[in-house]
């Protein structure tokens, strides 16, 4: 049997209990159906139920991380306006062009008169010697993006999963600084903690500053730790039914003490009452209760940060489709790591770069000096939950089976060599094997390739551990 290609047969004989094997087919080296649980690699790490890190000390862990990450803002530490070379710097350093060319998915090039088109909608000129700076909370979850527009735009290799329009998402209930307008009014220029890109308007509900911070930290609140949950269906109030809430997002608690026993129409005895932030006509910030079923996997307070958790959050996400930039309502490899430590409260950068050279966290570098050995002798020592980076990638470590490190990560592509029939000469070049993975997936390490010349392994540069 080649590499990549396992077979299990599961059946159960008529009155007998006794089992034999389940048939599943993987083009993943080295994979089997035990890998794809969060119990399997729990059996291998002990204590797992151990606290990490305390709330107090993940706060703490999150104020060093603000400090020594300049991607990463406070947005209480904002001033209350900007100065205009300030905002011109923020709005060309968001909206920068790309140097390559674009291409739109019916395979034409992005012409410069387009190009002048997107930048003429930026709406530099607007910009006064000083510049108010405004907060909102997001009241659906919404795409934030290099230009204010929502074309899709592709590399020359036109993989049309990748727009690269796309930087991320921003969730129901998150707090935002407004600090710019596009010309045709659609857009506004958003600065999250971590990010700054454009949102579509009618997505963000405009605040008093006090306020909106206020509602980030309110207690007590509920977590949702599901990869995804909705709020129940609310004819009553269209803006808040079944609204898309993913993993990590936080939103205040309310109880029959502010809202009676009829919510929307609904008695809310077993259901979770929570804020949630509405957009009023004028684009001004209301609030209103929302019902979370409580059969949802949501969580009173942040998850205790312990190695169980981490893998089992982890898990949840198991199959979901490759987002880039958070599309399609799922992430990308960074997304899916930034939402998992979001449930226990950690918070870091947005991409992978920025998070696998930040000096936040305990951090093992590799440079082009280090051997395989050198990297693997390393990883072998790495935690489950530990983060691994290379170029434009992360992966989490789930630990290790028979010699093989294997890690779960949102990837697109998969690559790995062969392995050769016994008929097959030994001095032949290897045979690449090119397929796709496209969400999230549990892999072995040391197969992968990048290319027929570059492994994973090749490039992985930093291990990073956030305990």
């Amino acid at each position: 049997m080649k590499l990549g290609y396992w077979l299990i047969v599961l059946l159960f004989l008529g009155g007998s209990g006794v089992q034999r094997n389940v048939y599943a087919e993987s083009d993943i080296p080295m994979l089997k159906t035990d890998h794809l649980t969060a119990d399997y690699w729990l059996a291998k790490v002990a204590n797992a139920n151990t606290v990490l890190l305390t709330q107090r000390q993940i706060s703490a862990r999150n104020q060093d991380t603000f400090g020594r990450q300049p991607e990463m803002t406070l947005l209480a530490d904002l001033p209350q306006s900007l100065a205009a070379a300030v905002l011109a710097e923020k709005i060309t350093s968001a909206s920068a062009s790309p140097g390559q060319p674009r291409f739109y998915a019916d395979g034409t090039a992005v012409t410069a008169a387009q190009w002048q088109r997107y930048q003429h909608n930026l709406n530099i000129e607007a910009v006064q010697a000083d510049n108010p700076v405004q907060f909102g909370l997001v009241v659906k979850r919404t795409d934030l993006r290099s230009m204010p527009t929502a074309d899709r735009v592709h590399n020359e290799n036109m993989a049309l999963d990748l727009d690269r329009f796309q930087e991320t998402a921003l969730f129901p209930g998150e707090a935002v600084a407004v600090l710019h307008q596009s010309r045709d009014g659609k857009w506004l220029l958003l600065q999250n903690y971590h990010y700054t890109g454009w949102v579509q308007a009618e997505d963000v509900a405009i605040g008093d500053r006090q306020q909106v911070l206020a509602y980030s930290e309110q207690t007590p609140f509920l977590v949702v730790t599901g990869a995804r949950a909705r709020t129940s269906f609310t004819p009553a109030v269209p803006a808040i039914s079944e609204l898309l809430l993913d993993m990590g997002s936080r939103l205040p608690l309310l109880t029959t003490k502010n809202t009676g026993h009829n919510v929307h129409g609904q008695n809310p005895h077993a259901s979770h009452i929570v804020k949630l932030p509405v957009r009023n006509s004028d684009g001004s910030l209301d609030f209103t209760p929302a019902l979370i079923a409580r059969q949802q996997d949501v969580n009173i307070g942040y998850l205790p940060y312990t190695p169980a958790n981490v893998l089992q959050q982890a898990f949840k996400f198991l199959g979901d489709r490759y987002g880039w930039g958070h599309d399609y309502d799922s992430r990308d490899c960074t997304g899916f790591i930034i939402e998992i430590y979001r449930s226990f409260g950690l918070l870091m950068p947005r991409n992978s770069g920025q998070q696998g050279e930040g000096s936040y966290g305990d951090n093992i570098r590799f440079t082009a000096d280090n051997s395989h050995s050198d990297k693997l002798a390393a990883i072998s020592e790495a935690s489950a939950g530990d983060l691994i980076y290379r170029p434009g990638h992360v992966m989490l470590y789930l630990g290790n089976d028979n010699g093989e490190p294997f890690v779960i990560h949102s990837v697109h592509e998969l690559a790995y060599f062969r392995e050769q029939n016994a008929e097959q000469d030994a001095a032949a070049t290897p045979e690449l094997y090119q397929g796709i993975l496209n969400g999230v997936a549990v892999t072995p390490l040391t197969p992968l390739q990048l290319t027929a010349d570059s492994s994973y392994l090749d490039k992985i540069y930093a291990i990073k551990s956030l305990r």
